[in-house]
């Protein structure tokens, strides 16, 4: 059985740490992105460029949910697991002044961190709220868009996730996210030294179970689609420092890793779950 728990301060001391180190210079930093294929290059000149340079070097995503997400004028956000901000800020600049865009973090260190580079923006349709992505601090049917980016794949407990998603989305709200996933088999100590690799602590979904437990949440027009798909060759380097036979195990793993961009839709009709005994006829 998981330990919830254990993953939960696991996360929480990585975060932490990459918050603090964020002042040092790049490729010894909290920013992996150097080179990184999980990390670099995700954003655009044109989206940095305004940005404050600790928002960008503490992005530790696996994506771009922001310009994925198709964001309106006037639309209120909420990105789940924010670190830095970068993807809030990138938010708070779609929604533009009628909107709001809200990120939820449950480190200090990188709340604390994000709260500064909102100040450096200059955003004031911003919030950072201290939580966990769990039980998110926010009302039902409050939010038009949830982002996230390589943060659901950490939690223990991605049923209650979603199923915290798809509470605090209005009413035909999106779920735009972007997240590791696997596709099909692959052997556990494999699927675990890779999943290492990319720093998904709680492991990735197989996307035919993120599918099924998204539509258990309740969610709708559920399509999953590849961003980057991750080669054994991208981390030999890692592997082999573990000992293992990278090219004996490469047929097992070469495509089988992925950044993927998660889309679902609450229905306009939606209602809450009965879960009184009885409740239902």
């Amino acid at each position: 059985m998981t330990d919830t728990s254990s993953i939960k301060e696991a996360v929480r001391e990585r975060y932490s740490q990459a918050a603090l180190r964020v002042g040092a210079s790049c490729c010894g930093s909290a920013s992996s992105s150097c080179g990184d294929p999980i990390t670099s290059n995700l954003y655009a000149d044109h989206e940095t460029g305004a940005l404050p340079e600790a928002a960008v070097m503490a992005s530790l995503g696996c994506g771009n949910p922001t310009a994925l997400a198709e964001l309106k004028a006037g639309e209120t956000v909420l990105d789940l697991g924010s670190g830095g901000g970068i993807d809030v800020l990138l938010s708070a600049r779609r929604v533009g002044p009628t909107g709001k865009a809200y990120g939820l973090d449950m480190t200090d260190e990188m709340l604390a961190l994000a709260r500064e580079n909102q100040r450096k923006a200059g955003a004031s349709n911003v919030e950072f709220l201290k939580g966990e992505i769990e039980a998110i601090p926010l009302p039902d049917n409050s939010v038009d868009v949830i982002i996230s980016n390589c943060v659901i794949n950490l939690s223990g407990d991605k049923d209650r996730v979603l199923r915290e998603a798809f509470r605090v989305l209005k009413p035909g709200g999106r779920f735009a996210v972007s997240d590791v996933v696997t596709r099909g088999k692959v052997p556990e100590q494999l699927r675990k030294d890779m999943l290492l690799w990319v720093g998904c602590i709680a492991g990735a979904l197989e996307e035919n179970d993120y599918r099924g437990k998204l539509a258990a949440s309740g969610f709708e027009a559920i399509g999953i689609e590849p961003t980057r798909v991750y080669k054994v060759e991208d981390a030999r380097e890692f592997l082999t420092g573990k000992g293992i036979d990278v090219d004996t195990m490469a047929k097992s793993v070469d495509g089988k890793f992925m950044s993927a961009f998660i889309r679902a839709t609450k229905p306009k009709a939606a209602t809450a779950a009965c879960c009184a005994p009885g409740c239902c006829s």
